[in-house]
């Protein structure tokens, strides 16, 4: 098989080897809405969203492939496990086919349709997998198109629409000497499988017209399913009526073994090779949820849901048991934060214009001791719409969310405490227009731990949270007119307590506390400079200066102390670098979603449609860009960043899902105590960087041979630095020990270590 790729990849070019991340990547994917499954020896293939796992039937383990082992991470339409071939099929909805060999070292992408320009990008879905004597039938949504497994090409494709067309094909199968094409529009279409033409739409003929959702062979007769719920047996003919589902959709119908399992979104219903009932049973009464897809054998039921994940039933044991690997709630994350060894994760989401609109009634998703804890819709108390997380930096148990609807919800250790709203508070809604209900978006603690945050529409939208729980409420109609503003966003307090918050529509606006003073600066020369009036993101860096994020690119607020000062024409600055010789403006009309400001005070930045910059701590170089296409990153539209400054770990909430990079940058010590060094001893084939860790804010570093030769010497900003192991950069040390000598800034501490480096 290796060969065969190998020779492929050079001379086809339609496959290729996708990367796999897992030394540097951890994916965090929900798993509780099932598009297909598929059966191998002990094994339950089971592709979620945009993920696949593995379910080993004997031993009860799952093992997961997402974008961190190279998976696309694009939304799956259908699988298939080639037992004969031992490699998995996964058909995603934009005509791209990966597959997974046994060994699963390796993701192979087969990009023939996903690249056909001929092939409207509409049409390209994998509908169905079909494997019969070495050849896939896939079923599109233009025709279907053979795929040889031997030799890992593509074949043929019939256009069996009339007079040639495309058409879309939901699901084809085989009972010699014919071949079956269930049609979504026009019915059962049929050939000759060893016809002389069969990409010539004339060999095609109409068995029965409607529309039909599948069609099987089982034990030499071929069955298929209407739209109307019935199911027919097509051979021999006529075609006889063998069940009617009455008003319960027919989802799925697949055949395993000499096993028929017919899926409605209430029931599963498997039959023996001549139809007779098998087993029959019914969506658990006391769950809202719907099947979406059975696989039954004669004595065990494995049932896909939209939103519980794989449900497994033995015959005879009236109890679903759930199989899958523990995740958050949904691949939709919006907003995120966290701490050391601890993510909250919120899935509401708005407009980009601020609209809330459908409401999202959705839970929260809580990281913490390397399992997820989900926090469901109906526990918090009616909340909807959550945008913004936050956790109390001085009591990590406590973390608020912002409903875009109904208030301010406070968990304690996992659980719904209180929804603050105009019930239990003084938050109100909008005087002349109730149904806009609470708008509370972007919040931040002071060194006070008061929680200062935005309520949109309201006159008194800036608002504290005491510790105590009382809210005071500060008028803003002196600086904006808060009805004609669509939204506030996010806010921070800088460390003298000015908060400073963004607004769709008014740029930003700081407001001091001691003075009861507000500034505002918007866009344009003379007005601020900022690029935009719509700042969706802010963040202090550890100079006190204060990045700004706004729909059409970055700026930098270098003097926050001044600004408000009487007279002082404050503006915000844009950073200026050279590319090629050229002086650009770092981000130009980049939509900002969100800046996070790391141990070294580097500042990792996340855009709307270009995926994460890792900028230096002035901005000047990219220390790294992540996209799509060179990280596990399922989608370049990053809606924010959360980082752990114990690990290092950042956090990127996409719109496909959660992924984390196991970064280094880490939040400085108050001592020495924990320093260490890592990886160590350093190995011959180790390529990456050595992190000296636990370090003090702007502790010296200092490394030594043995004999105290010095190599490599800086400060830290935060509480870790990097040696590429190069004596000053220039050439790789040798092997042999080598001394790390740490002294804290005031020069009160000193630690030594010792690396050993075998080459």
């Amino acid at each position: 098989m290796r060969y065969w790729i190998l020779v492929f990849l050079f001379f086809c070019g339609f496959l290729a080897q996708a990367q796999s991340y897992s030394d540097a990547w951890r994916g965090f994917f929900s798993y509780t809405s099932i598009k297909d499954v598929a059966y191998g020896p002990d094994r339950v293939f089971v592709a979620a969203e945009n993920a696949v796992y593995v379910y080993n039937i004997w031993t009860g383990e799952t093992t997961s492939v997402t974008t961190i082992q190279g998976l696309s991470g694009e939304p799956i339409t259908e699988i298939h496990y080639s037992e004969q071939y031992q490699l998995l099929m996964v058909g995603h909805d934009n005509g791209l086919i990966e597959i997974i060999p046994e060994d699963g070292d390796q993701v192979l992408q087969i990009v023939a349709i996903l690249d056909k320009p001929s092939i409207p990008p509409n049409i390209k879905a994998i509908n169905d997998f079909y494997e019969y004597q070495g050849q896939v039938y896939v079923s599109t949504d233009f025709g279907i198109s053979v795929f040889d497994l031997n030799m890992r090409e593509f074949g043929d494709t019939y256009y069996i629409g009339p007079q040639g067309t495309t058409i879309s094909v939901v699901q084809t199968t085989i009972l010699p000497p014919y071949i079956y094409a269930a049609t979504a529009q026009d019915g059962v279409i049929k050939a000759l499988l060893d016809g002389p033409d069969l990409i010539d739409y004339a060999s095609w003929s109409t068995v029965t017209g409607g529309g039909i959702v599948a069609i099987q062979t089982l034990n030499e007769a071929v069955y298929f399913a209407r739209t109307n719920q019935r199911v027919l047996r097509l051979t021999p003919e006529p075609a006889q009526i063998m069940a009617d589902f009455g008003a319960d959709p027919i989802v799925d119908m697949r055949v395993n073994g000499n096993v028929l399992t017919i899926t409605t979104e209430k029931s599963i219903n498997t039959y023996g090779g001549d139809f007779s009932l098998l087993n029959s049973v019914v969506f658990p009464s006391d769950i809202e949820d719907v099947f979406t897809v059975g696989l039954g054998f004669a004595d065990e039921i494995y049932a896909g849901t939209q939103s519980n994940g794989l449900l497994n039933q033995i015959n005879g044991q009236n109890q679903w048991q759930s199989i899958g690997p523990n995740g958050p709630l949904l691949n939709s994350p919006f907003s995120i934060d966290a701490t050391a060894g601890q993510l909250w994760v919120g899935f509401g989401e708005v407009t980009v214009s601020f609209n809330p609109y459908p409401l999202d009634f959705r839970g929260l998703s809580q990281f913490q001791n390397d399992s997820w804890n989900n926090v469901q819709a109906d526990q918090m108390f009616g909340a909807s719409d959550i945008v913004h997380m936050k956790i109390n930096p001085m009591n990590p148990d406590q973390v608020f969310a912002s409903s875009f609807q109904f208030g301010l919800l406070k968990l304690t250790q996992g659980v719904s405490e209180i929804l603050y709203d105009e019930s239990n508070s003084t938050l109100t809604a909008p005087a002349d227009n109730p149904a806009a209900g609470l708008r509370i978006y972007g919040s931040d603690f002071d060194r006070d731990n008061n929680l200062w945050f935005v309520q949109a529409k309201v006159d008194q939208g800036l608002l504290r949270l005491s510790p105590s729980g009382q809210i005071g409420k500060i008028d803003l109609t002196g600086i904006i007119n808060p009805a004609d503003e669509l939204a506030l966003t996010d806010l921070k307090v800088s460390r003298e307590g000015y908060v400073f918050f963004g607004s769709a529509q008014n740029g930003l606006i700081g407001f001091n506390p001691n003075a009861n003073a507000f500034n505002r600066i918007t866009e344009g020369a003379g007005n601020g400079n900022l690029p935009s009036t719509d700042v969706r993101t802010l963040a202090f860096d550890k100079n006190n200066r204060l990045w700004i994020g706004t729909r059409e690119g970055l700026r930098v607020l270098y003097n926050t102390t001044g600004f408000f000062q009487s007279g002082n024409n404050v503006e915000a600055q844009p950073i200026i670098i050279l590319e090629e010789g050229v002086p650009q403006e770092l981000l130009f009309q980049q939509s900002v979603t969100d800046i996070e400001v790391d141990g070294s005070n580097n500042k990792w930045i996340a855009t709307a449609t270009s995926g994460v910059f890792y900028l230096s701590a002035n901005g000047q170089e990219t220390l790294l860009r992540f996209t799509k296409d060179n990280s596990p990153l399922p989608s370049n539209n990053v809606q924010d960043i959360a980082i752990d400054g114990d690990s290092g770990r950042v956090y990127f909430a996409t719109t496909k899902g959660l992924v984390a990079f196991e970064g280094s940058a880490t939040e400085s010590r108050d001592d020495l105590s924990s320093a260490y060094v890592y990886p160590n001893p350093v190995r011959p084939n180790f390529q990456g960087q050595v992190t000296i860790d636990g370090l003090t804010s702007g502790a010296n570093v200092k490394i030594t041979d043995i004999e105290g030769n010095l190599v490599f010497e800086t400060k830290s900003q935060g509480g870790s630095v990097l040696w590429d192991t190069r004596a000053f950069g220039r050439h790789r040390v040798a092997s042999g020990v080598y001394l790390v000598l740490i002294t804290s800034q005031d020069a009160f501490e000193t630690k030594v270590l010792k690396i050993m480096i075998v080459r």
